[in-house]
């Protein structure tokens, strides 16, 4: 369906790919991997036409369609409702839809028998294109992701980016091109699209090709790995943990054949060294430097892997308890998020906080950082010392400080050597350790951050999200750190694979409460499985009576008016509460994209706007509160 031959492409004088090759099969489900900055987003932009090759050729059938999911698209926005947007991907059936409508207005004044004809034709097609159905499906995919059916018909304008990329993954989808290219798309998604989409692909009829580094994600729907190394693409049949197992044998029969190769040429050099000066061997010193001239060198196997050699200390033990929360209850104006729950941390717990995007993790842990006001008790145990992981601690980086002096600053006590050694942990070379923070991509300010926050002498972390703009290398190394890591911590996470690695709890909310599961995430998942077979099973229970409701007095006129006046005024906070939100996460957006902090004047302006649109926030959910109450007082 798709061949790349010989390919070559170069950035300056840097080669990402030399002679590189690859086939792509009708319902091949390949996974793309390499360390960052090896050229995975490059290759698939090379096969979609937007960059051009230097040397070789990427060539394809004539009825191969491609579409193509990429990061690019964050920035995508219309009036359009989400719903209408996925359904672009039924182009042929919207025109024709678009088509009746224009005759069908047209017969309210104009009735005349081609008119009627054409018509006919029209619908005739619209069913033959399924058109009838197309919104079902839009919708079915839409909500299989992870939005809501309210959402719906909301303007995509109105949602963050990462939200706009949801859209666009249903519409491609929907398309069903014949080869589905898709860039990091778990970053955007919560444990219950991630599922979706797995099932979703691993039907999917046309051929898939997926930069991710969730491993559980490639596991669940690769057939096929394919590895960026070496300005090379090296094809491994099989998912990701056949790649590691195939990987390791193949660099063991490598590592066996150049150690026996570099033998023979040093054998063969103390031959040509000891009878170079006699004349009677001259033909055969001469044979056996021919034959050096022309052996094709085997490369020895550079170990990618990296291992943390650095220990955690603590200038002070905590007591038993590090937490207690007792009957936390937590809402946003009319959104509630907890009730009336409570929790605790001990000592040693290591807990990963999972679930679906907007049931508030990440807002349990700022209530546990103390970050956010809230109802109830929040006890911080005996000598707790906390250090708090997050995107926007990504802002908290000095931009004119190189990568070593940020680390001097974080106060950790330790030697300058240790700190580079903690880089080195870190995939930071001796070179890469005095470039300033500034110049660094997004992943490589992630790892700083985290370096900063795994160095400081804190016995209990809180970590959300840490493994995104991670690539496996830096993931591994992360998992490694925490394994180490002597104190308590709670993640916030959708990487399977990580918290399977890292934590001995489960926690997760529901119904608005926090539960928690005492064991693995294998463990969780086992018991969770077993339970939701059971619950479907299970006979619908009867429905309860509904007793009628005693019937209100009648209101006068006077408040009949009060209360249409209440509540338009309380639909207008609303709208302004809508809007005033959307706009605050494109704002966080902004604020954790590396571009911005190389414009000084851009990220003063940026951080202005978001602290007037964060005040008229807090301004307008105190008014709601005030006109529901207002129309709760009318009503009874």
């Amino acid at each position: 369906m798709l061949s790349i031959t010989n390919l070559s492409y170069f950035i300056g004088g840097r080669a990402l790919y030399e002679n590189a090759s690859m086939f792509i099969k009708p319902k091949d489900k390949i996974g793309l991997i390499g360390l960052n900055g090896r050229g995975k987003s490059t290759l698939l932009k090379l096969i979609n036409g937007d960059y051009k090759a230097d040397a070789g050729s990427i060539s394809k059938s004539n009825d191969c369609t491609i579409g193509f999911l990429n990061q690019d698209l964050l920035s995508y926005q219309t009036e359009d409702a989400i719903v209408t947007v996925a359904m672009e991907a039924f182009k042929d059936a919207v025109d024709t839809q678009r088509q009746i409508e224009k005759i069908l207005h047209k017969l309210e004044t104009e009735y005349s028998d081609e008119l009627v004809e054409r018509l006919a034709k029209l619908q005739e097609k619209f069913e033959h294109l399924d058109g009838y159905s197309m919104q079902a499906k839009a919708e079915e995919v839409l909500e299989g992701i992870g939005f809501s059916t309210s959402d719906l018909h909301r303007p995509l304008k109105e949602f963050s980016g990462g939200w706009r990329m949801r859209v666009m993954l249903a519409k491609l989808l929907l398309e069903k091109p014949s080869l589905l290219m898709l860039d990091e798309p778990t970053n955007h998604l919560d444990l219950p699209s991630i599922e979706w989409v797995e099932n979703y692909l691993r039907d999917y009829e046309g051929a898939v090709v997926i930069v991710s580094h969730d491993r559980r994600f490639l596991d669940n729907v690769v057939t096929k790995i394919v590895d960026v190394t070496q300005q090379q693409l090296v094809t491994y049949e099989g998912n990701y943990s056949f790649y590691l197992q195939e990987k390791e044998l193949r660099q063991e029969i490598q590592q066996n054949a150049y150690e026996n190769q570099q033998q023979k040429i040093r054998q063969t050099e103390r031959f040509i060294e000891r009878f170079k000066a006699k004349a009677t061997k001259a033909r055969q010193v001469q044979s056996r430097v021919k034959a050096l001239e022309r052996l094709d060198m085997i490369e020895e196997v550079t170990d990618d892997t990296a291992a943390v050699n650095f220990k955690f200390r603590f200038s002070q033990q905590p007591g038993r308890f590090i937490i207690n929360l007792k009957d936390i209850s937590k809402s946003y104006g009319p959104l509630e998020i907890l009730k009336h729950t409570s929790a605790s941390i001990e000592r040693t717990d290591k807990i990963a906080l999972i679930g679906a995007n907007g049931k508030g993790k990440s807002t349990m842990l700022r209530i546990i950082a103390g970050e956010e006001p809230v109802e109830g008790e929040r006890t911080m145990g005996y000598n707790v010392i906390r250090a708090f992981y997050a995107q926007h601690q990504l802002e908290s980086l000095n931009v004119e400080n190189e990568i070593i002096e940020e680390l001097k600053q974080a106060g950790s006590g330790k030697t300058e050597q240790e700190l580079r050694n903690v880089l080195g942990c870190f995939l930071f070379s001796d070179e890469d350790q005095f470039k300033k923070i500034k110049v660094l991509s997004g992943g490589e300010k992630s790892r700083v951050a985290l370096a900063k926050t795994l160095i400081s002498e804190a016995n209990f972390l809180l970590l959300d999200e840490p493994t995104n703009h991670l690539d496996f290398i830096s993931e591994n190394i992360l998992i490694q750190a925490l394994q180490q890591y002597a104190g308590s911590f709670v993640v916030v996470s959708h990487n399977r694979h990580f918290v399977s690695q890292i934590a001995n709890k489960i926690w997760y909310i529901e119904d608005k409460q926090l539960k928690e599961y005492p064991g693995t995430y294998e463990e969780y998942e086992y018991w969770k499985k077993k339970n939701e077979a059971a619950a479907a099973s299970k006979p619908e229970p009867p429905k309860p009576k509904v007793e009628k409701k005693q019937e209100t007095a009648p209101k006068t006129p006077t408040q009949t008016t009060q209360l249409k006046t209440l509540e338009k005024d309380l639909k207008k906070v609303e709208d302004q509460i809508e809007t005033l939100q959307n706009r605050k996460a494109q704002l966080e957006l902004d604020l954790a994209s590396s571009e911005i902090y190389a414009d000084a004047e851009r990220l003063k302006k940026t951080q202005k706007e978001f602290e007037k649109v964060n005040g008229e926030l807090n301004v307008a959910n105190v008014q709601w509160e005030k006109l529901a109450t207002a129309i709760d007082e009318l009503n009874k």
